[in-house]
């Protein structure tokens, strides 16, 4: 029905990343010289990155399957997943299956797509020793279409003018651009825990263009090391985040407004702030993590000493703890309800729906103020509703007035 790329064709898989990688690119095209100031700096890595690392590897586990490629189960691997969770289990499940649906979307205008997984792609034409390697890729006549699964939870990702995709749909472009009629290209993220999938179309012709005339200027910069510092969102996961000093004087500029005081600021200032509070509190929650991990390895700081924190009281042997307890005539544990999503994982989406659906509710969120990019409705009467919310009375109030 459609093509199978067997397991070793294609470009042989390395683990080293390219300095102008797709992955990076949201940074590197932001500030250029990032990727020399950086490119000797190690990686100390995260939790986090090794959780989505675990995740991508099951999540091309469970695709090569549905495809009946050749696949080894990373679960039964020396190791295993040390992260492994039925939320990851229930991620990588539905994404083999969103790559699968659209996959028949494409087969009902052509019968004979082609199919990649974990595909590394090219695109040096436009940045020099430019790879990445995509999740999915599906190409056919008419349609490329790219799939890049994002497992973090922290901050939901567009596809919307996103240089990660883009730079991607070029590497799948020189690879089958000469094989396949392709016109449009739909670039897709699928990020399951935050239940966010977003999706971006672009013609050939305007891709191709932007690679020329945005894409490949700065990737030159870059390469070089040249072009202007710049601070901002992209920060978040540079190497030199923490002692940059571009960094340092855009939060210290901003700093500067005097937040005790915000009724002798305008409107218009408030919103400037309102944009930049997320990046000043990263930068300082890494100038903080920084300076920790210095003085521990001994730098001492003006003012500053290292102390050992508060702990809390805990018990060496829990099940000890229990026997000796019952023993003496109480009960050790409490009893209480699972929660919704731990009784959903229990029992199952399907019969947590046929069993619970009429006894649970989705109470109304508190406001909260987001930026006008943001997808969900605007609150039509936000000051009526946000008073009916919190200041309407309880029943128990009610009831005691009365």
């Amino acid at each position: 029905c459609w093509r199978r790329r067997p397991l070793e064709t294609g470009w042989p898989r390395v683990g080293n990343h390219a300095a102008l990688s797709a992955s990076s690119s949201h940074r590197w095209m932001n500030c250029p010289p990032s990727v020399r100031l950086t490119e000797h700096l190690a990686d100390s890595g995260s939790v986090y990155a090794a959780e989505g690392s675990e995740a991508h590897a099951l999540c091309e586990y469970k695709l090569r399957r549905a495809l009946d490629l050749e696949a080894q189960n990373p679960l039964e691997r020396p190791g295993g997943l040390r992260h492994y969770n039925s939320a990851m289990e229930d991620a990588a499940t539905g994404y083999a299956a969103f790559v699968l649906e659209k996959m028949e979307e494409i087969r009902r205008t052509c019968p004979d797509p082609l199919v990649m997984v974990e595909q590394r792609l090219d695109f040096s034409r436009w940045v020099k020793d430019g790879f990445g390697t995509c999740d999915a890729v599906i190409v056919a006549d008419g349609t490329l279409r790219i799939v890049d699964m994002k497992y973090g939870t922290g901050v939901a990702v567009a596809a919307e003018n996103n240089s990660q995709m883009r730079l991607y749909a070029l590497g799948a472009l020189e690879m089958f651009g000469e094989l396949y009629d392709v016109d449009t290209i739909a670039m897709t993220i699928y990020q399951p825990r935050l239940s966010n999938i977003s999706t971006d179309t672009i013609s050939r012709a305007d891709l191709l263009e932007w690679a020329e005339t945005i894409l490949r200027p700065v990737a030159e910069l870059a390469y070089r090391g040249e072009g202007e510092l710049n601070a901002g969102s992209w920060c978040r996961f540079c190497k030199l985040r923490s002692t940059c000093r571009k960094r340092a004087e855009a939060n210290l500029a901003l700093a500067q407004h005097d937040f005790k005081l915000p009724s002798t600021l305008s409107d218009e200032e408030i919103s400037v702030i309102l944009g930049k509070l997320d990046d000043l509190t990263s930068w300082a929650a890494d100038i903080r993590e920084y300076a920790l991990s210095a003085a521990l390895s001994g730098t001492r700081f003006d003012g500053w000493k290292l102390v050992e924190g508060r702990a809390n009281r805990r018990y060496t042997d829990e099940v000890a703890v229990a026997q000796t307890v019952i023993s003496s005539g109480h009960d050790p544990y409490e009893r209480r309800l699972l929660g919704v999503t731990a009784m959903e994982r229990m029992l199952g989406k399907k019969q947590f729906s046929t069993l619970l659906d009429n006894l649970v509710e989705r109470p109304q969120g508190k406001p909260t103020l987001v930026p006008a990019s943001d997808k969900r409705p605007e609150m039509t009467n936000a000051k009526n509703d946000f008073c009916l919310l919190y200041t309407s009375p309880s029943p128990r109030d009610t009831e005691r007035s009365r």
